[in-house]
């Protein structure tokens, strides 16, 4: 749908604020018009960002925590359409009128894209409460497509602000089993790598003195050929535990990107399982424990 479209305002976070203001654009913006950092240098440079009210001539500028960033898209804008209703399979592992938590199984997507936009984890859920009173679904936890287990699907607005304010205080925490090439040294412990985008190659991570502060615990629960890891994310970034061990020397097995193609022959995915989330319920105030099986090759 090509139409003109209402001003866009948000109030920059503490996220926002480690970014440049192209950066933020994508982050901020894709949600309700496409939205790639050759755009956002585009409406920033014709002068349709404001930062609190006044226009941002340059992509690299950095906005501060609480800036208000108004952003004026033009006429020739698509607007995100909403993900359709698909009948499709889903574990499910709890859900109550607020929450919904899923066992995605590896080689799902998550959410609909340019190139994956259909059949996707989020398709079906919108199918599943299909006849649900008013309301949203959210998915909160994101995984990547070749990374299997525990996914929260917040099912309001309400929801999924107080399930993004727990994590954002480190009172949700998400652990997840990897199995590793090498052996760990020292067997448990912490890993604290900045991280930022790939200036050559934006889908991939790379460790970056000017990244964004991210930090991994780690445990190694047996060890052999392979090792099999416990980790903690004590932030949340993208491809925070791939990355974060690669950069030790253990590369996930099977993971084509920061790892060695070879293992992937052998387990067909990436040995990576978002094993257990504990949270507090963000409307009853009950302490959950949710756990996703983990498949065979990564069972403790």
């Amino acid at each position: 749908m090509r139409a003109s479209r209402p001003t866009i305002r948000f109030t920059a976070d503490r996220g926002d604020a480690r970014l440049r203001l192209d950066q933020v654009l994508v982050r901020r913006v894709t949600g309700i018009t496409r939205m790639s950092r050759t755009r956002a240098q585009q409406w920033i440079e014709t002068g349709a960002v404001q930062v609190n009210g006044i226009p941002a001539g340059r992509a690299s500028t950095r906005v501060s925590e609480g800036a208000l960033v108004e952003v004026a898209p033009p006429e020739s804008a698509v607007a995100k359409q909403r993900p359709a209703a698909e009948e499709g399979a889903l574990d499910i592992l709890y859900e109550d009128d607020h929450l919904i938590a899923l066992n995605k199984p590896a080689g799902i997507v998550v959410h609909p894209s340019y190139k994956h936009p259909r059949n996707t984890l989020l398709n079906a859920v919108l199918w599943h409460l299909r006849d649900a009173a008013a309301g949203t679904p959210a998915i909160v936890t994101r995984l990547d497509k070749d990374t299997s287990g525990v996914l929260l699907v917040a099912r309001s607005a309400a929801v999924q602000a107080a399930l993004q304010r727990a994590m954002d205080a480190g009172e949700l925490r998400k652990f997840y089993l990897a199995l590793v090439l090498g052996r760990p040294q020292p067997a448990a412990g912490t890993i604290a790598l900045p991280l930022a985008r790939d200036p050559t190659d934006r889908r991939r991570v790379v460790v970056d003195t000017a990244g964004r502060e991210s930090i991994t615990r780690y445990r190694t629960l047996r060890s052999n050929a392979a090792s099999l890891l416990e980790c903690e994310l004590i932030t949340g970034r993208t491809h925070q535990i791939r990355v974060h061990l690669a950069a030790r020397g253990w590369p996930i097995a099977g993971d084509r990107v920061y790892g060695l193609s070879p293992s992937a022959a052998e387990i067909g995915r990436q040995a990576l399982h978002a094993w257990r989330l504990l949270l507090t319920h963000p409307m009853t105030g009950a302490h959950l424990e949710i756990v996703a099986p983990p498949p065979s090759f990564l069972a403790p």
